[in-house]
């Protein structure tokens, strides 16, 4: 038997919830394009983005720590693989669209600059009189123009519940559209679930390389209530587990207590209010997809944790810093000597402008890749 994108319809109506984003239901592309006889149009999404460059080139973007400096840190290639695992699980869960999960997931660090959130600050910075720069934007800018393998169309040509899953921010301001359809008050619950798996994953994660890196230590750890709770979930279910194993056991403990969190919360609303389409939800009273109050409590505590001893300890912040001068640097001499940009980037400057056209360079470069060009240049900061 051959499983059709048909088949692959009929089973999302048929398993669902009413209210997820059925891929037979799309708003559609940019483009029109013929459907595909086997995938599902946001399947076909998936493979797109795991085929584009700006995809691969998350592998060699920062996390927390400077990409190369050590083998097992997560950069934001494993950040986003971790993300979406957790996406899946909650969308599952939850009766909603894998697919289009999966797809924003992978999508929503396809625009971040090199050198991690001080690179986009800086960014915004260096950009402030000509539109700014948010990586989330940037990610759009990403599937939308600068991508551009296909020969009659520029982008990825990406369904329009993925491209809108990736406005977050923009979906709640007054009347927010998307070529003419509203992506607000709230996202769909594809997309906020993206949003969550986000904030969940990231916290442990960085918990991990923290750790590994003899930055942060479990004395300190366990000040926090967050982590208190899950060592002791750990320890009654591991009593005999090795102290190696035990902090291991505590990490995956923090994600699967977010989750279940995310999973029971979320049962509230959509039990108070029966929403029946998409559009129920994105109009809800209230946003579906939150923490509990008790576990943001805790997430409150443990991130001011996390930035007091590791986000903002000198070994990270003063490494980081000097990559990012370098890069500003890199910036600014590309502003002057336009010409030492890439062939595709020269292009853009006729239609999108010279600092335009010089940030979307800048924020497509890996970290090695920019370093490689500051030291090429002369404008490395030591």
């Amino acid at each position: 038997m051959r499983f059709t994108r048909k088949n692959w319809e009929d089973a999302e109506n048929q398993y669902l919830s009413e209210y997820s984003s059925k891929s037979i239901n799309t708003l559609g592309r940019c483009h029109s394009e013929t459907p595909h006889f086997t995938r599902s149009c946001f399947a076909r999404d998936r493979d797109r983005i795991f085929h584009s460059r700006c995809f691969r080139r998350l592998e060699y973007k920062t996390q927390v720590f400077v990409n190369g400096i050590a083998d097992h840190y997560r950069t934001r290639l494993t950040h986003t693989m971790e993300m979406t695992a957790v996406g899946r699980t909650i969308a599952r869960t939850l009766g909603v669209n894998e697919d289009l999960t999966e797809c924003i997931c992978l999508a929503h660090d396809l625009g971040h600059s090199p050198f991690g959130h001080e690179g986009e600050r800086v960014l915004n910075q260096l950009m402030e009189n000509y539109g700014g720069f948010d990586h989330n934007l940037q990610s759009l800018r990403c599937i939308e123009l600068l991508e551009s393998p296909y020969p009659l169309f520029n982008g990825l040509n990406l369904s329009w519940e993925v491209r809108a899953g990736l406005l977050k921010h923009e979906a709640h301001k007054p009347k927010a559209e998307l070529d003419g359809h509203p992506i607000g008050p709230f996202q769909s619950l594809e997309a906020q679930i993206a949003d969550i798996a986000d904030d969940l994953t990231y916290q442990a994660h960085d918990v991990d390389d923290g750790l590994e890196a003899g930055l942060m230590n479990l004395k300190d750890l366990q000040a926090t209530r967050f982590w208190q709770y899950a060592s002791k979930k750990t320890q009654d279910f591991y009593p005999n587990a090795s102290k190696d194993q035990q902090v291991q056991a505590t990490i995956r403990t923090m994600i699967e207590l977010q989750v279940s969190d995310v999973i029971e919360q979320a049962k509230i609303p959509l039990t108070k209010y029966q929403p029946k389409s998409v559009n129920d939800i994105m109009n809800a009273p209230e946003r579906i997809v939150t923490f509990s109050n008790e576990m943001s409590d805790m997430l409150d505590e443990f991130t001011k944790f996390m930035f007091k001893h590791l986000y903002f300890h000198p070994k990270v912040s003063e490494t980081t810093q000097k990559r990012v001068d370098s890069m500003k640097n890199l910036f600014l001499f590309y502003i002057e000597n336009p010409q030492a940009l890439g062939a595709k980037a020269q292009k853009f400057i006729e239609t999108q402008g010279l600092y335009r056209s010089v940030c979307d360079y800048v924020a497509g470069c890996t970290d090695r890749f920019a370093l490689k060009e500051c030291q090429k240049y002369g404008l490395l900061n030591e």
